[in-house]
């Protein structure tokens, strides 16, 4: 395998003094962290915990308690969250703890804040949807700053050290747990709702991890590859990696060349390589992320 060169199109470089300084890191997680603790706690009051949807998690626990005692969700959370950091700074180390700890506090105390919101509507469809993406948005932004906002998210982190179950699959256990509890104490169909938000969460975490900017990977098997090496450096301005490969039926060696476009540079991509080789064969398939010095898609 040849060496990679996927950054030929100009990008402007942060400093090195603020890639570096880990003093902007960390107010730049510790920001994230509070922008989205305030966005779960705003779509958590007025969506889920006015209709009882209670998607997974410590959230969802204290939607259940509510629904039971009439103890305010906030107070719940809290109660919940600070003998699991305990549990979790002994178990998991203090490093680990520490990552938790200010996102336990803080997410209750905007769930407080927030709780007297009045919910924008009283269908439980649009507020499992609507409630699940703010929840995803809010997490996607606190997962972007390496924080966390504790929780049973901690739960499962010990469930996956101390089983060897897989840690997407512990989550998965207690927030299913948590939606079934819901389906039995509050009814059936609040756990339904409850999954629809869970799901809506997932993706728009997904989505705000790796944004709209959807790239193509395209791999292309020719027996010209220096001419298409060529049209595609000059008139695409795109780099190339080239990739050893031999035929599966022929069993020659072959040349593969892997190329990273945005979307919006698929079509002159492939008029590019039909006129180096009409007989070039080309896989065209969706990328979330690239990472890179120099690559940026226009």
């Amino acid at each position: 395998m040849s060496g990679g060169d996927l950054q030929p199109v100009r990008k402007r470089k942060r400093p090195d003094h603020i890639m570096a300084n880990p003093k902007f890191e960390t107010v730049t997680s510790i920001l994230l962290l509070l922008i989205g603790s305030f966005i779960i706690a705003v779509s958590f009051n007025i969506f889920l915990v006015p209709l009882g949807i209670a998607s997974g998690g410590v959230s969802g626990l204290s939607i259940l308690v509510k629904r039971m005692t009439d103890i305010p969700p906030a107070y719940t959370q809290w109660a919940l969250n600070v003998p699991l950091f305990l549990v979790g700074w002994w178990l998991l180390g203090k490093r680990f703890a520490l990552k938790t700890a200010l996102g336990s506090f803080v997410l209750p105390f905007f769930v407080l804040l927030t709780s007297h919101w009045s919910p924008p509507t009283t269908n439980a469809l649009l507020a499992a949807i609507y409630g699940g993406i703010g929840v995803g948005v809010g997490l996607g932004l606190v997962f972007r700053g390496r924080g966390s906002t504790g929780g049973l998210d901690l739960a499962a982190q010990l469930l996956h050290r101390y089983t060897g179950i897989r840690l997407g699959l512990a989550v998965a256990c207690f927030d299913g747990l948590v939606i079934a509890a819901a389906g039995i104490l509050i009814a059936p169909e609040n756990a339904l709702y409850a999954l629809i938000g869970l799901f809506a969460t997932s993706k728009t975490i997904d989505f705000v991890q790796t944004g709209l900017a959807l790239s193509k990977v395209a791999f292309i098997v020719s027996d010209r590859p220096d001419d298409i090496t060529e049209v595609i450096l000059s008139d695409l301005d795109r780099g190339l990696t080239m990739l050893d490969g031999r035929g599966g039926y022929t069993k020659q060696q072959r040349t593969i060349l892997m190329v990273v476009v945005g979307r919006g540079e698929v079509s002159k991509l492939k008029q590019l390589v039909r006129s180096a080789d009409p007989h070039a064969f080309v896989i065209i398939s969706d990328t979330a992320e690239v990472l890179g010095e120099g690559f940026s898609l226009p």
